[in-house]
């Protein structure tokens, strides 16, 4: 059975199916098409209040990830998703939204991304700690200057990717969001200059040696660009998820193509139209992520 949501979104009980945005089932599935949920009945219901809440966000969602070619190169992917984040920031969702939150003002944190070289190890750490390492845009600079480091130096055999404090990253700094001048600019902002990109290109040259060590948070873009590193492991107290669709957005920072390429757009999906959180157990079982380990004090350390 399909049950269709608002924005168009196919919901499948049962039996996967291609054709649906995902399928929900009671019953554990390896098929990564569905998600196993204590109650269909339940989860239907959420997701129906949610799509109902958020209808273009989650019609977008679905489009793009429709879209997304997980064979293809990164690139056209990223474009397709920001030029469709682009759009709902011009939209009444994520106004309404920003209305909700009322003015915020960035907090100035020096030294947002540290990045340290240890023979040819680079060992990159989000430094927003205070902060949960919220991801804002001097982050994304200083981040995307650490990961070049790596791109034009081939003596560079190793990255590591990690964050100091008790999470690795908690998504994009919500106040800082609304910000942008327009929607083109931010567009033009995020591809141009795209950690997630970079990290791509590290991950196809070096392989599982770009590799993530996530604990605490992941969430929003911390996860996306996590996901496009050859191999992440995950300590036990992550918890892992997408909540963009709250804003009236979807992800922002690669996910679409990252986070699809691990899970299938299925899973992918879900985690975005339904909000829910996901225990790093479940993420090595979907392949979001490739390991278990502890991560002592948040911090990397070579190997």
């Amino acid at each position: 059975m399909t049950v269709e949501l608002a924005g168009g979104v196919l919901v499948g009980t049962g039996t996967p199916s291609d054709e649906a945005t995902f399928t929900l089932t009671e019953e554990p599935i390896a098929d990564r098409r569905a998600v196993m949920v204590p109650s269909v009945a339940d989860a239907l219901a959420v997701l129906t209040e949610r799509c109902l809440r958020w209808p273009q966000a989650a019609a977008v969602c679905d489009d793009v990830l429709r879209a997304v070619d997980v064979a293809a190169p990164a690139f056209g992917g990223v474009i397709t998703e920001s030029l469709a984040y682009s759009t709902l920031q011009s939209g009444p969702e994520f106004a309404r939204w920003l209305a909700e939150r009322g003015p915020k003002t960035v907090p100035a944190l020096p030294d947002p991304v540290v990045a340290d070289r240890v023979d040819d190890v680079l060992l990159v750490n989000f430094n927003r700690p205070t902060r949960h390492n919220a991801f804002s845009t001097d982050a994304r600079a200083a981040l995307l200057e650490a990961l070049e480091v790596a791109l034009v130096d081939p003596s560079v055999t190793e990255v590591v990717l990690g964050g100091n404090g008790p999470s690795f990253c908690s998504g994009g700094d919500l106040a800082e969001f609304g910000s942008f001048a327009d929607p083109a600019s931010a567009h033009l902002a995020r591809t141009r200059h795209s950690p997630a990109l970079a990290l791509d290109a590290l991950t196809t040259r070096l392989g599982p040696r770009c590799r993530a060590e996530i604990h605490g948070q992941v969430l929003g873009s911390g996860l996306e660009m996590a996901a496009f590193c050859g191999h992440v492991t995950c300590a036990p107290d992550s918890t892992l998820g997408l909540p963009e669709l709250e804003l009236g957005l979807i992800p922002g920072a690669g996910g679409t193509v990252s986070i699809t390429r691990r899970i299938g757009r299925w899973r992918t999906a879900y985690l975005v139209l339904s909000g829910e959180f996901i225990d790093p157990v479940t993420a090595l079982d979907w392949g979001l992520v490739d390991a278990l380990a502890e991560i002592t004090g948040g911090q990397n350390a070579a190997r």
